[in-house]
């Protein structure tokens, strides 16, 4: 395995630019969290004289989207990831999408690093998986990303009987057209290869 790149000051200016925090800076650059501690630790602003890991930390999650369906602010991801909050109350598909954007889990799986997108809606066949099987631990050590393949080997089945049944049989789910929702990031993902749709109401449209 090849060593860690050495990151560069200017590499961390730009990555800390476009995100909103260290663990989604390190993820932008592709590296571990640790890797990138150490050379934001490194470096100081040229302003404030202070580390550019302590000028970009956000623990509060200040700018980063509120995913709640009751309408009141969420907890810090942290309050999640280390068992202060009960997740049960909240969107387990947006808890998901912050471990992912903040930079907390690196989409692809965690066996065979499949990290493919779909055409269609961009977006990434992985499943959250629970070692401990409880799906109110979000402890960063508990939990991965696991592709279907990986999840059918190591968690159990994905589709129940039926719906294998139709897939087998090649039955269509409906006639005419199949509306595919994005969800914010994966638009955001579209957008940035110019894939968007002049329509504010985003969605991709599967024709038969």
């Amino acid at each position: 395995m090849p060593a860690p790149k050495d990151l560069s000051k200017e590499q961390i200016v730009a990555a800390q630019n476009k995100t909103l925090s260290n663990r989604a800076a390190a993820r932008y650059l592709n590296v571990s969290y640790n890797h990138y501690k150490k050379w934001a630790k490194l470096y100081q602003d040229s302003e404030t004289g202070e580390s550019l890991f302590e000028k970009h930390k956000n623990q509060a999650g200040k700018g980063i989207p509120k995913f709640l369906t009751n309408g009141k602010k969420d907890p810090a991801l942290m309050d999640i990831i280390e068992g202060r909050v009960d997740p049960s109350h909240f969107n387990a598909d947006k808890i998901k999408y912050r471990l992912i954007t903040e930079g907390y889990l690196e989409e692809q799986c965690s066996q065979c690093e499949f990290n493919e997108r779909r055409v269609l809606d961009y977006k990434m066949p992985l499943l959250l998986n629970f070692k401990d099987k409880n799906k109110k631990n979000y402890r960063l050590d508990n939990i991965e990303l696991l592709c279907y393949n990986h999840y059918f080997l190591f968690v159990g089945d994905i589709f129940t009987e039926k719906q294998i049944e139709n897939i087998e049989e090649h039955k269509t789910v409906s006639q005419g057209e199949v509306d595919w929702e994005v969800d914010d990031y994966h638009l955001q993902r579209l957008k940035e290869l110019g894939l968007e749709d002049d329509n504010d109401d985003y969605d991709i449209v599967a024709r038969k």
